[in-house]
């Protein structure tokens, strides 16, 4: 039986809608340009366009797949963050829209430093450092220096093709260690780091697609969800020069223990995503 993309995209709306899977029209409008290599305008332009069974037999699986949780990230294997095309497997976190506010608190403190030197702490996808380095043109120079360092080496693969894939490879330098492991005392003017800040009694809230398919250590820290944190906050105390940059995401329940390990530290200030959530703490070394 022939289908075409607008009677396509209809029937998937009304599945995914069933479902109960958000953004059912947006879902579907990507896995089909996805399955056809597509922008949206030629979805609309070509409502009349007739699939290939291959294509119909393609669409429904991808269909299927994101009725059962998965991640349309994963699928379509992209996310884009910053203006900039991600690759995205199981084995790396999706870069979050809130995320953004993370870059943006450090492009703010760091044009007031000249040269910096900046390490991304857990770079997943390398999404952070990638961003960093397109906006601090000194990175082109090797006048600011960005490490991004992961404990997965799945990960670190994925973040260099991302570096590669956006022209960047040059102006980060990739490695292998967990957390600060290896950084020498006092040479960082900023640890930048969004880690896993979930705690194991907040499961039941996280949403399904996130606790079954993103990387589980890349979401859940421990019982407490500051265990990170812990190990974090006084290592970047040794690594960072004086008066250095600590800047990391939070979450609204692991806030107020974040601050407590920053008592002692300068200016700390806590800053709100766009729904108002406490999402990102910097705080300067003495």
């Amino acid at each position: 039986m022939s289908i075409t993309l607008k009677e396509a995209l209809a029937a998937a709306v009304d599945r995914f809608a069933a479902s109960n899977v958000g953004s059912p029209r947006l879902n579907a409008e990507t896995l089909l340009m996805f399955l056809l290599s597509c922008d949206r305008s030629y979805l609309y332009a070509h409502p009349e366009r007739v699939l290939t069974g291959e294509e119909k037999d393609r669409y429904d699986h991808v269909i299927a797949e994101r009725i059962l949780g998965v991640p349309t990230q994963y699928i379509t294997g992209h996310q884009e963050f910053w203006g900039l095309d991600f690759i995205v497997t199981p084995d790396v976190l999706i870069p979050r829209p809130e995320t953004e506010l993370l870059v943006e608190t450090v492009l703010a403190l760091a044009r007031e430093v000249a040269n910096p030197y900046i390490v991304d702490v857990g770079t997943g996808s390398g999404c952070i450092a990638l961003a960093l380095a397109k906006e601090l043109p000194q990175a082109a120079l090797s006048q600011t220096k960005i490490d991004a360092v992961d404990v997965s080496s799945v990960a670190l693969e994925i973040a260099r093709a991302n570096a590669v894939r956006n022209q960047l490879a040059d102006r980060v330098d990739f490695k292998h260690a967990d957390l600060l492991a290896g950084a020498k005392p006092a040479t960082l003017d900023f640890v930048v780091s969004n880690p896993p800040y979930v705690g194991e009694h907040e499961e039941d809230e996280v949403q399904l697609e996130v606790r079954k398919f993103e990387p589980r250590q890349a979401v859940f820290a421990g019982a407490t969800g500051l265990e990170v944190y812990e190990r974090l906050v006084p290592q970047a105390q040794i690594v960072l020069k004086p008066h250095g940059w600590l800047v990391m995401e939070i979450s609204a329940t692991v806030a107020p223990g974040v601050k407590q390990l920053l008592s002692g530290w300068q200016a700390v200030e806590v800053s709100n995503d766009l729904q108002g959530i406490p999402r990102v703490i910097r705080a300067r070394k003495n």
